[in-house]
């Protein structure tokens, strides 16, 4: 039998693409650093579990159940999202988290020769969707931290389909006001698709926040992405969805996966929107007060720091990032090493209950005393 020739079956974009490797599970990871527990910072996850009700739901979800086939457009929890948000149940579209999302709008919208534009420090799955997709994608740098509107309008052309939006920022935290969001749109004028990337909205509590949600009812080339990953802390579930105007949820409709969003994650994001008011006051405070401590340290330590919106904060550290992220493993705490989001020699730290900030401020100083007192 002749050799496989990959060479010759895959295509050079693939070749080319750098693989991702996830983080191993927690317990190899403490095998591996000899700790005993895993104060989980890396990931932006909701720290104080789901809402309330989505307990029951999973403590009762029937083993009869298994073995039958989701519901395949999550029926019943676009009617609550609909109900929600004033829209009609179809212009929700679910998915196995944003990723999948990403990856249908892309396959709906651009083919050989397209290109997509984002900034180029920001959630990476649009550029990476893209590029194995053989498009290209074109990334536009930050300007104070931001989204830069006249770059992302400057760079786009003829072949130019989708301009993402991760609003607010992941990792910078930074958000376009009302005003900025308008004017950007006006200026796009149907030329090409905007998505808009609302995952970490519901921690944002200024008033000049543009609702994309209302938004999409004057701009029908508008596309909202919300997750229940981070707020509604259903990370483990893989849950996502977007909304858009009715035909263009249709048209995406069309290259995306039915039957990929299981039955209990299905059931558990329809109860996390029940009651979910005094939950998502509860996580903004608990957040709130973490990013009060964290900043009062960085100062401190007269560390550069970037804090924004989120339930995130990222830190310019005097030492490597992997370093950084190995010295703290060793005490039992996993940050985001920032380097593969070019930002190098930074860390992004998940802002969760004081306890456990208190344990990192300890450990981060600590950490901080030893390398300058040995001159690294």
């Amino acid at each position: 039998m002749r050799d496989i020739d990959l060479a010759h079956l895959v295509p050079d974009y693939i070749q080319t693409f750098e693989t991702y490797y996830p983080s191993k599970p927690d317990s190899e990871l403490m095998r591996m650093y000899g700790v005993d527990h895993l104060h989980r910072l890396n990931n932006n996850e909701n720290a104080l579990g789901p809402p309330p009700g989505v307990e029951q739901v999973v403590k009762t979800f029937a083993p009869t159940a298994v073995p039958v086939y989701p519901n395949g457009d999550c029926f019943d929890l676009r009617q609550s999202l609909a109900q929600r948000f004033g829209k009609a149940p179809d212009q929700f579209l679910v998915g196995n988290g944003s990723c999948e999302i990403i990856a249908s709008v892309i396959k709906a919208f651009c083919e050989r020769g397209d290109n997509i534009i984002t900034a180029d420090k920001t959630f990476a799955v649009y550029e990476w969707v893209a590029e194995f997709s053989g498009l290209e994608a074109r990334l536009v740098p930050l300007k104070n931290n931001g989204f830069d509107p006249q770059a992302m309008l400057d760079a786009m052309d003829g072949h130019t389909k989708i301009l993402f939006i991760c609003n607010p920022n992941n990792p910078t935290g930074t958000y376009w006001d009302k005003d900025t969001m308008t004017d950007f749109l006006d200026a796009v004028n149907n030329r090409a698709m905007v998505v808009i990337d609302e995952a970490y909205s519901e921690y944002v509590e200024n008033n000049d926040f543009p609702n994309g949600m209302a938004l999409m009812d004057r701009y029908p080339n508008v596309v909202i992405f919300r997750t229940f990953s981070k707020m509604y802390a259903l990370a483990s579930l893989r849950i996502g969805y977007l909304c858009a105007q009715g035909e263009i949820v249709e048209l995406i409709r069309r290259t995306h996966i039915v039957y990929s969003v299981n039955a209990l994650a299905q059931k558990a994001a329809t109860a996390a929107l029940i009651n979910d008011g005094s939950f998502i006051e509860a996580t903004r405070r608990m957040v709130g007060q973490a990013k009060a401590l964290l900043c009062e340290m960085f100062d401190g330590l007269e560390l550069t720091y970037v804090s924004h919106e989120g339930n995130y904060i990222m830190v310019k550290v005097p030492i490597s990032d992997t370093l950084m992220y190995r010295k703290l493993m060793k005490k039992g705490i996993m940050v985001r090493t920032m380097t593969g989001f070019r930002f190098p020699n930074w860390i992004r730290v998940s802002l969760v209950q004081l306890p456990v900030m208190e344990v990192f401020c300890n450990a981060f100083t600590d950490i901080l005393k030893g390398d300058l007192r040995h001159g690294r």
